[in-house]
């Protein structure tokens, strides 16, 4: 697989291409930390959904050398919008005009999302995850220019993500069952878990 090719490549990577001036950025008000190499820069802007609403969000970004990190959060709230339909939209719409390389679940601890990886129709190339979390469409996205990029630097952005409440957007029941259909194998607190076991599905 190309992201298994991807993660093994950012292993081999000497350390001097990780040393640079990282810190992890809080925001509780929005349930989330995530590590961006330099100050972010914060916009606010508005987010279109699947049902063409236009809702407020806010975006995180920092642009250096050949690499963009941006964070998108979006208010979902009252919107009337299950979580495929938000999921979907935003896959549809990361991946429009480039090729979709990958997409499969992730998980920060117990808040279940996508990953996807896209190739841009210009050879940029991006990793995305997307969540939808307490009326919230959480994206974080790092991308690498044509012109290079460091795979050590977007495993680690994409990496960096952290929900600070400690909830959950599946039940205790689901999260139940999801563990128990995979007897013996150890669950990663966050990442990509065993591909074998499916994540819970969302609550309708």
């Amino acid at each position: 697989m190309r992201m298994i090719a991807f993660v093994l490549g950012a292993a081999t990577l000497s350390s001097s291409a990780v040393a640079q001036s990282w810190q992890e950025y809080a925001y509780p008000d929005y349930a989330f930390s995530v590590a961006f190499p330099a100050s972010p820069k914060v916009e606010d802007t508005t987010y279109q959904l699947a049902n063409g609403r236009s809702v407020p969000a806010r975006v995180y970004s920092v642009t250096q050398d050949e690499e963009v990190f941006k964070f998108t959060v979006a208010d979902l709230a009252n919107t009337g919008l299950d979580e495929k339909a938000v999921i979907d939209h935003a896959i549809k719409t990361l991946s429009s005009g480039g090729k979709m390389t990958f997409n499969i679940p992730q998980r920060i601890y117990n808040v279940y999302g996508r990953s996807l990886g896209i190739e841009g129709g210009d050879g940029s190339r991006s990793t995305v995850g997307v969540f939808d979390y307490k009326n919230r469409l959480y994206q974080i996205e790092a991308k690498a220019l044509p012109s290079g990029g460091s795979p050590a630097d977007i495993l680690r952005f994409q990496q960096s993500l952290v929900f600070t409440d400690g909830g959950s957007n599946r039940s205790a029941e689901q999260i139940r069952a999801f563990h128990e259909a995979c007897p013996g194998v150890a669950f990663n607190p966050a990442g990509f878990d065993d591909p074998r076991c499916p994540n819970p599905r969302p609550e309708r």
